[in-house]
């Protein structure tokens, strides 16, 4: 990877200190879920702003254009590297400074904000806040889009080459298929027990940590902590999880932890040698979807691993009132029209993140009024899933997504399922005796294939062609769409 020329050692020597710095900046944003003080709301939107100006002033220092001239890259790596870099001066050099430092003050803001109105189910409280964050991104979406869709130029900050036009056309051919298979699955006249019973908080964390083992967590380079809205963060030698527990309902927090560690995996086993470079992180948030979610539901959620979860969770709880591994399994995918999209199913999970896409899509595009977003998502969910919203926490003020300005970022979540499906498809080819390791609660030969298959690549490949890559075809949603058939067809005797 050495070059000759001194442009390209001191351009990647620059990048380097940029990356550290906006892993320290990460670092604050993690702070500020799980430990800071509520009190310190205030300062830390003014921290936050100060990084995101020392970060966005080495983005686009004029040296970058000058070294990008002048570098010559001699193998795939710096050919990548370049081009990370490129994309990323070209498109934050459209970004006034004024901007970027109030998206990251008032968007550090926003999300205490939102988590004391979903709290108090207060959504008046919200709704000035959110409205500043949509007319900041906003902004910032007209300098990136040249007169272009405002939505794409967001969608590109995660999926790099993806345009609204082509995941809509996405979703509207698996959308039948959803609904339809809903539909049977709910009037079935075989329906899943479920579990029910207290489990205290102390116990799930302690069984949370064995799933982060089943699943290879590096705990010397990782922890766990509690939020109100699950995420992982940081890359390199640090990538942290998070989890939130609910005593009636263990599953939200041994999956969010799976889903989170699949995240954190993705990151960890990214080629060393990247570390500190663009080639060090994820390449895109669809690819990251698609590890936290092969991790969380194609194995998870299979049956031979609920047949060793079941295990743990009789030896941890005692005895529960679904009695056999069978009946655990089909608990453990039991489909309901809920509320929430984290606790989705994966038949409904999809459905979920549609009505968001749309619904961002119409604020971004200035066709759907923030006071009248509310009324649009309890009309919406009321269409697509047959319930009304009974509470704002339930609806609209589920997701931090919004406070935190992220939008645009939704469709990766369906993307990421989509490729998953196609992961787990070539999966199961070339580690045919996946499942006896899985019934052993082991997933290190599945992991194992993933990484060496996808996850080590970190940004050297386009988000596409990295999963083209793993499973030796173009990624498309029939592979996800025939599983979600055929597991749900056998749970529920269709």
């Amino acid at each position: 990877m050495t070059l000759s020329n001194s442009a390209y050692d001191e351009l990647m020597a620059f990048q380097r200190e940029t990356e550290a710095l906006a892993q320290v900046a990460g670092r604050l944003g993690w702070d500020q879920e799980t430990m800071m003080p509520r009190g310190a709301a205030g300062q830390r939107s003014e921290e936050m702003a100060a990084m995101e100006g020392v970060l966005h002033a080495r983005r686009t220092d004029a040296r970058i254009a000058e070294w990008l001239d002048k570098a010559v890259a001699n193998d795939d790596v710096a050919r990548a590297n370049l081009r990370h870099i490129r994309r990323s001066h070209t498109r934050m050099a459209k970004v006034p400074a004024r901007l970027a430092q109030e998206l990251a003050r008032v968007t550090s803001m926003a999300q205490g904000i939102w988590a004391e109105a979903r709290a108090n189910d207060d959504v008046a409280a919200f709704l000035p806040t959110l409205t500043e964050v949509i007319t900041l991104r906003r902004e910032e979406a007209a300098c990136l889009a040249g007169g272009g869709d405002l939505y794409d130029a967001l969608m590109d900050d995660y999926e790099p080459g993806a345009t609204a036009a082509t995941i809509g056309a996405m979703f509207d051919r698996m959308r039948p298929r959803l609904v339809a298979l809903r539909e049977r699955v709910l009037g079935a006249a075989k329906q899943p027990q479920k579990l029910e019973g207290t489990f205290p908080q102390a116990a799930q964390m302690e069984l949370t940590r064995k799933l982060a083992d089943a699943f290879g967590y590096d705990w010397s380079r990782g922890r766990i902590d509690l939020a109100v809205h699950p995420f992982s963060s940081g890359s390199g030698d640090d990538s942290r999880i998070t989890t939130r527990v609910v005593e009636s309902d263990p599953f939200n927090c041994f999956y969010s932890t799976i889903h989170e560690v699949g995240h954190s995996c993705y990151e960890l086993g990214i080629d060393p040698a990247y570390r500190l470079t663009p080639l060090g992180g994820g390449v895109s948030m669809g690819v990251h979807e698609s590890q936290s979610r092969i991790y969380e539901n194609q194995m998870g959620r299979s049956r031979a691993f609920t047949g060793w979860l079941f295990d743990q969770m009789v030896a941890t709880f005692g005895p529960l009132n679904v009695t056999d591994a069978e009946a655990f399994y089909a608990s453990v995918n039991k489909v309901h029209s809920g509320y929430i999209r984290t606790e989705a199913d994966e038949v409904h999970y999809n459905l979920h993140v549609m009505m968001r896409f749309d619904l961002e899509r119409a604020l971004i595009r200035g066709d759907l009024a923030v006071a009248d977003l509310e009324a649009a998502w309890n009309d919406r969910f009321l269409a697509d899933f047959g319930v009304a919203v009974d509470r704002p926490r339930n609806g609209m003020l589920q997701d931090v997504h919004w406070s935190c300005g992220l939008f645009g970022y939704f469709p990766t979540y369906t993307l990421g399922n989509v490729y998953a499906g196609c992961l787990m498809q070539a999966l199961r080819k070339a580690v045919p005796d996946v499942d006896a390791s899985l019934a052993k609660g082991d997933a290190r030969p599945a992991t194992a294939w993933l990484n060496q298959n996808l996850q080590r690549h970190g940004g050297l490949f386009e988000p596409e062609e990295v999963v083209t890559r793993a499973c030796g075809f173009t990624p498309n949603e029939g592979p996800l769409l025939d599983y979600l058939d055929a597991k749900f067809g056998e749970i529920y005797g269709l």
